[in-house]
């Protein structure tokens, strides 16, 4: 019975070992890159210039001003702020809907009146301003939900938005909501290596950051069981183990 024992336990040991092996390599492979590097290089936040902040002045209009031009019935105001777009002050107001939804609104400082969608020309120069160090635009993409996937770099922000695509080394991308004119990201390489070992890591092939998936569940389940088949190999293959049943 012993040596039937030990025959399966390293016959499971030995395949399940094969199966979840490439796994658990992938698995390493992705924490030592999550840990040896930095995690402000990888959302580029070293390639981004000083935000500028812009002060009161008596010649910026009420919010409220901005806010009646705004229909939000049934809406909560969450945060009103003073930001600089283009040189210019505006009003960056967030509403949350009932279903606890975001929209975010930019309404000129000066005159209260609601901006519209900024063009692919603004967002150019929206992203250059956003840069330490200047660079030619290699090409201006436009996003919108038919063309961005679940996979895309570009996740969970607002849509419209305008993909900036810059002649820098590390293949920089600037995203630029088309709606408020913020600059919602920064892609390099860096961060492509990483976020293509955090989808091997999660094992969301689709979306990338689902740790729920079935996959994941299913080879988390199957490395416990390479853990412990390797458990019992080694109590039943131990010379104290061998010794009892033999005295016995």
């Amino acid at each position: 019975m012993n040596s039937s024992v030990t025959y399966y336990s390293r016959k499971v040991h030995r395949y399940l070992g094969i199966f979840i092996g490439v796994q658990f390599l992938l698995w390493t492979l992705g924490g030592l890159y999550f840990s040896w590097t930095d995690i402000e290089e990888i959302r580029g936040e070293h390639l981004r210039s000083e935000v500028k902040t812009v002060s009161n002045s008596q010649d910026l209009v009420s919010p409220s001003l901005a806010l009646s031009e705004i229909s939000h019935e049934n809406a909560k105001l969450k945060t009103i702020q003073l930001v600089e777009i283009l040189g210019n002050p505006f009003y960056e107001i967030v509403l949350t809907a009932e279903n606890g939804k975001e929209k975010t609104f930019v309404a000129d400082a000066t005159t209260g009146k609601v901006r519209k969608e900024f063009t692919k020309a603004e967002a150019s120069e929206i992203a250059s301003n956003s840069l330490l160090k200047k660079s030619r635009v290699r090409s201006i993409e436009v996003l919108t939900e038919e063309n961005v996937g679940a996979h895309h770099e570009y996740r969970e922000k607002p849509l419209p938005a305008y993909a900036v695509n810059f002649e820098y080394p590390s293949d920089l991308t600037v995203y630029v909501s088309g709606a408020t004119g913020k600059v919602e990201s920064f892609r390099t390489n860096k961060w492509r290596i990483f976020d293509f070992l955090w989808m091997l890591h999660t094992m969301d092939y689709n979306g990338r950051d689902n740790i729920n998936n079935y996959i994941l569940r299913a080879f988390s389940i199957l490395g416990i069981a390479t853990i412990f088949s390797g458990f019992v190999l080694f109590f039943i293959t131990s010379p104290v183990f061998r010794k009892r049943n033999i005295s016995k």
